[in-house]
C-alpha cells in the first residue's frame, strides 16, 4: 500500500502568469522556486503551488474543479491580514468562531481561505 506523507503541490490555471505571481508573492508572501514563461512554482511553507497559464478557451482540468485553497497563517494576525488584503483592493469576508477565517479570490477567481488559528 502507498503511504502518502503529505501534499507536495497543487496546480492553479491562470490567465496571466505574471499577474498571478505578483498576487501570490507580494500579497500572500509565497516564494518562487522555479519559473518559465508559462509556469511559476511557489512554496507556501512546505507545500507547493504551481501557476500554469491556461491554454485556449478550455481550462486544462480533468475531473472536478477545486472548491478553494485554505492556507494556514500565524496566530493573532487576523485584523492585520484582513486590512492588508483590503489595502491591495482585495474584497474579503470572514466569520467569527474558534478558527477565524478570511475568504477572498485571486485575480483569476480562485477562492482562497486564510485560517488564523486561535
Amino acid at each position: 500500500m502507498i503511504q502518502a506523507t503529505g501534499i507536495d503541490h497543487l496546480v492553479l490555471h491562470v490567465t496571466d502568469v505574471q499577474r498571478a505571481k505578483k498576487f501570490y508573492t507580494e500579497i500572500l508572501g509565497m516564494k518562487v522556486y522555479r519559473e518559465n514563461d508559462r509556469q511559476v512554482f511557489l512554496h507556501a511553507g512546505q507545500q507547493g503551488v504551481a501557476l500554469f497559464k491556461k491554454q485556449g478557451e478550455t481550462p486544462l482540468t480533468t475531473g472536478n474543479d477545486l472548491n478553494h485553497l485554505a492556507l494556514n497563517v500565524a496566530t493573532g494576525t487576523y485584523e492585520a491580514l484582513k486590512t492588508g488584503l483590503e489595502q491591495h483592493g482585495v474584497t474579503v469576508s470572514g466569520r467569527p468562531g474558534e478558527d477565524r477565517c478570511i475568504y477572498f479570490q485571486d485575480p483569476d477567481g480562485h477562492r482562497l481561505q486564510l485560517m488564523v488559528r486561535s
